[in-house]
């Protein structure tokens, strides 16, 4: 099939060009997304007030098909923090402390449990939650504290965060700019999140254990101060009781929720409803036991505090994914009509194109999905460059003919991973401040265990396209 592109493809490839060009220098691609949605407005329309209406218009898109992703984050950072501030995630964790015994212990235990706890409530309350119970545990069996915010690094920030199965904001991002079902999705992400996270840590736990027993990182008896969330007020809110009740009821209303995904195969909005409407539940039964007669007001700050950190959190992607909407269906309804009457969209116009003119491999589209993760992870969000993984994905997918699911979760995994939280300095902050490491450090000794993550994930991924 011949396509025919026109200035508004070659307007959406130099924007690409330049967003990535701007991340790989490290700068803040707000205002590049901005020129790009008004210039492509203005060519379609040749109105200026059309034109500056779009921008609005994709902003406000964007934000009606991110708005149940944002809500629900919001709604389980409050939740997170009435566990923290009651001392119910101390009650919740406690019981763990007894398998940590030896370093080995103590890596793959902590690990494990960030990773379930992400993929509840997201890595970065998950920080809060355990590291300030178990990092002292830790310590005292040996292990480094910069291994420990390896652990959390790695297994919550990388395998939770880039599979996000429960609340499956990823995969809504990078699905809808592949133009492809959420559930295609996560279902390809599965072997190879899993092939990601085995890999790099056990090469992470390999390298930590090698260069302890070399003398080059020596172990620590010390116990660490590390500051508690709640104050001594606070911590006397609930008894002893009450907070032996909630930690059993917090994880079982939870796994009812994973039940029922599973029964009744309920995924991506659905799911994401389930959670939040649970999270609420669980945020007004602790608010109301816990600060009784000031539970009204306590629950709304709670809330204040949630959406606050969801719109810090989502602020720098809105204006990105309001660009690579455009590449898609989201074109007719931000700008209107204007398309050629056979396009297909512009990024399955480029892709057809592509494949006249290039026969491209499962070997190319796989490396080339990885780099252009990576690189749009080096803003340090991991999320707000996702999107152009899953349009680029997308892109490739056409013109190989195959494969749109797998390369889409592999372009999410890679974008996550970098930027997430494992290899960006500015996002190892929680995990490095709880553990009072350097993040510098930390980062440097994720790298090498990641990038090999990476390129055997990538090898495998050219065999599941």
């Amino acid at each position: 099939m011949v396509v025919e592109l026109t200035a508004l493809h070659w307007i959406y490839v130099v924007f690409i060009a330049l967003i990535i060009g701007f991340m790989v220098m490290r700068r803040d691609t707000t205002i590049v997304c901005i020129v790009g949605i008004f210039l492509i407005a203005i060519t379609a329309t040749g109105g200026l007030s059309d034109s500056i209406s779009s921008i609005f218009n994709s902003f406000s898109y964007a934000i009606t098909e991110l708005l149940s992703t944002i809500l629900v984050i919001s709604i389980i950072v409050a939740m997170s923090h009435t566990l923290t501030k009651t001392g119910i995630n101390d009650v919740m964790i406690s019981p763990f402390r007894k398998l940590i015994r030896t370093p080995a212990l103590a890596y793959w235990t902590i690990g494990i449990l960030m990773m379930m706890i992400s993929w509840f409530f997201w890595p970065s309350p998950a920080v809060a939650l355990l590291g300030a119970v178990l990092l002292p545990v830790a310590i005292r069996a040996g292990l480094l504290a910069l291994g420990v915010a390896m652990a959390m690094n790695l297994f919550g920030h990388g395998i939770a965060l880039s599979g996000d199965f429960v609340i499956q904001a990823a995969p809504k991002l990078t699905s809808d700019a592949a133009g492809i079902p959420i559930s295609d999705v996560i279902e390809a992400s599965v072997p190879l999140v899993f092939i990601m996270g085995i890999v790099t840590t056990i090469t992470a736990f390999y390298l930590l254990q090698r260069d302890m027993k070399q003398g080059k990182l020596k172990a620590s008896t010390e116990v660490m101060p590390v500051s508690s969330a709640e104050t001594p007020s606070e911590q006397a809110l609930l008894s002893i009781s009450q907070k032996h009740f909630f930690a059993v009821l917090v994880p079982l209303l939870f796994a009812a929720d994973v039940a029922a995904m599973s029964i009744l195969d309920l995924t991506g909005g659905d799911a994401t409803a389930l959670i939040g409407g649970t999270s609420i539940i669980i945020l007004l039964l602790i608010s109301l036991t816990g600060y009784k007669s000031k539970g009204l007001e306590k629950t709304t700050q709670f809330l204040i505090e949630g959406f606050q950190f969801g719109f810090k959190v989502f602020g720098p992607v809105i204006p990105i994914a309001a660009f690579f909407y455009l590449g898609d269906e989201g074109f007719t309804k931000i700008i209107g009509e204007y398309l050629p009457k056979a396009s297909h969209g512009i990024v399955n116009d480029l892709g057809l194109a592509l494949a006249n003119i290039v026969p491209l491999s499962k070997a190319v589209g796989a490396v080339t999905l990885t780099i252009v993760g990576a690189i749009t992870g080096l803003d340090g969000s991991g999320f707000s460059g996702i999107s152009l993984a899953g349009s680029v994905a997308g892109l490739f997918a056409v013109a190989i003919g195959k494969g749109a699911a797998t390369l889409t979760a592999l372009g999410q995994i890679a974008a996550i991973w970098v930027g997430g939280g494992t290899l960006i300095p500015w996002a190892l902050i929680p995990a490095a401040a709880i553990c009072n490491v350097d993040p510098f450090e930390l980062a440097r000794r994720n790298l090498v265990p990641v990038v090999i993550g990476l390129i055997v994930t990538t090898i495998a991924a050219m065999f599941l396209i």
